[in-house]
């Protein structure tokens, strides 16, 4: 996840938003000992990055134990490259270290 330099909570603005307890619950068990707004802060700047194409890739090729072939079925992002993969192109899902899916496209695991 993208992760910001350290801000001091003293210098942000607070914004209150209302969560499910379900997903309040799920947020904390996830975070562990970051804080599960932390977590949230993650989230927020991984898919504002994203977004904005500002991306940055967090993985490297060593991070990808296995590929799947696929089609894209949405615009997906290489989290190797950080190049756009369009709906219905070839694509690979690639299996990282942490059990995670994540998208890959066809000539990112290329050796160069």
């Amino acid at each position: 996840m993208y992760t910001l330099a350290k801000t001091a909570t003293t210098d942000m603005d607070v914004t209150s938003i209302r969560l499910e307890r379900q997903l309040k619950d799920k947020l904390k068990e996830l975070a562990g000992s970051q804080g599960y707004q932390a977590l949230i802060r993650d989230i927020l700047w991984s898919y504002v990055q994203q977004k904005s194409g500002d991306y940055r890739p967090q993985f490297s090729s060593h991070d990808i134990r296995a590929s799947i072939t696929a089609t894209a079925q949405n615009e997906e992002r290489c989290v190797l490259t950080g190049k756009s993969i369009r709906p219905q192109e070839p694509m690979l899902l690639g299996l990282t270290a942490h059990g995670d899916l994540v998208p890959l496209s066809v000539e990112s695991l290329s050796s160069p």
